[in-house]
C-alpha cells in the first residue's frame, strides 16, 4: 500500500498596513526624540536682540552635544567636547523661568561675553573684559544716545565677576537686548547648545516674492 505524505504549505502572514505604518511612525518619533535630546535642535529667532547677526524669522540648528550631553531631568553633562567660549552664540533656558512648568520655560539666544572667572565692566557702551576693551565685528549700536548708570545698566554696568559655574551673555544688538546686564548670569546647567548654522530664513513682512531669504540659508553663524 502506497503511503503518500502530504506536504504542508507554509504561509507567512503579512502584517496589516496600519500596523506597519504605526510601527514605522513609532520608530521615527523615537529617532526624532533622540536627535532632539542629544544631538541637534531647531530654533527660530523671535526677536531682534541679535541683529544684524540673526534676523527675525531665521531658523537655526543648535549643536547640543558640543558642550556635553545632558540626560533628561538632570543637570549633569557627559562627554563634553569643549566648554562654551567667549564669542559663542548659545541657546539657553531663560534663568528667570526657574520654577515654571516645562511648557512655560523660554529659550533665549545670546553671545557669550564673559566666561567663568572673568571680570566684566561696561562704560559708555564699551565692554571691558578683565580690564581690556572687548568688541566684536558682529555687535551693533542702533541708539547713539548714552544712558547714564542711574537710569539702568544698559550702557554702564559693573565691574562684576562671573561665577565659576556661569556665563555673562549679551545680544549683538547691544542697545536693544534683554541680557545679562539686566537679569544676571547663565548657569552652565541652563545652556542647551551652540547655534551654528541657519538652515532657513523667512521674512513674514516682505512681499511674497521676497519672503524667503535665500542668501541666508546654509550660512554658518559667526
Amino acid at each position: 500500500m502506497a503511503i503518500f505524505q502530504k506536504k504542508r504549505s507554509t504561509f507567512v502572514q503579512k502584517k496589516p498596513w496600519y500596523r506597519e505604518w504605526s510601527e514605522a511612525l513609532i520608530v521615527a518619533v523615537i529617532l526624532a526624540l533622540i536627535i532632539r535630546t542629544f544631538l541637534f535642535q531647531a530654533f527660530k529667532i523671535p526677536s531682534g536682540s541679535m541683529l544684524d547677526t540673526l534676523l527675525i524669522g531665521d531658523h537655526l540648528l543648535v549643536n547640543k552635544f558640543i558642550y556635553g550631553t545632558r540626560l533628561p531631568f538632570s543637570d549633569e553633562r557627559y562627554l563634553a567636547l569643549r566648554d562654551p567660549q567667549r564669542g559663542d552664540v548659545i541657546v539657553f533656558e531663560f534663568p528667570d523661568d526657574e520654577g515654571k512648568s516645562y511648557f512655560q520655560r523660554r529659550d533665549f539666544i545670546k553671545r557669550v561675553i564673559g566666561t567663568p572667572g572673568d571680570l566684566i565692566e561696561i562704560k559708555a557702551k564699551q565692554v571691558y573684559v578683565n580690564g581690556e576693551p572687548y568688541s566684536l565685528p558682529q555687535e551693533v549700536h542702533k541708539d547713539k544716545q548714552i544712558i547714564p548708570s542711574v537710569a539702568g545698566p544698559r550702557d554702564f554696568a559693573g565691574p562684576i565677576k562671573v561665577p565659576s559655574d556661569s556665563y555673562f551673555v549679551m545680544g549683538d544688538n547691544r542697545d536693544f537686548s534683554f541680557d545679562s546686564r539686566f537679569w544676571g548670569f547663565v548657569h552652565e546647567s541652563k545652556i542647551k547648545g551652540l547655534a551654528f548654522i541657519k538652515y532657513w530664513s523667512w521674512d513674514a513682512k516682505a512681499d511674497i516674492a521676497d519672503k524667503v531669504r535665500l542668501g541666508r540659508i546654509g550660512r554658518m553663524i559667526e
